[in-house]
């Protein structure tokens, strides 16, 4: 019996998502917002990676002030080498907008399957 053999797609089989929390001074709620979403600053440094999968801004509906985000890779070594490789731009940003909040916490890394 004669065979067809098809080239499927790539399909990610898991990624690598950042949570971090933050508290939020409230005279600056719009400028983080505007910094931290996924079109802001921090987009559009890790953009620079083909490796970022996107981010997610989320605000908290029990905790005034309090916001999440969720960074999403291809993996964890893919953001280390970009962590790397960019350090300054990093730096930079972390202090421009160290500002806009009270304090701030990485949650921690997860290996996600899609």
């Amino acid at each position: 019996m004669p065979t067809t053999e098809l080239v499927l797609p790539q399909v990610r089989e898991s990624t690598y998502i950042v949570v971090w929390e933050y508290q939020v001074k409230a005279e600056w709620e719009a400028e983080f917002v505007a910094a931290y979403g996924a079109d802001g600053d921090w987009a559009r440094l890790f953009q620079r990676s083909p490796e970022f999968l996107g981010v997610e801004l989320l605000g908290s509906v029990g905790s005034a002030g309090r916001f999440f985000t969720l960074d999403q890779w291809s993996s964890s070594a893919a953001m280390d080498v970009f962590l790397a490789a960019n350090a300054t731009a990093y730096d930079v940003l972390d202090r421009r907008f160290g500002g806009y909040t009270v304090w701030e916490r990485r949650i921690g890394g997860f290996p996600c399957d899609t």
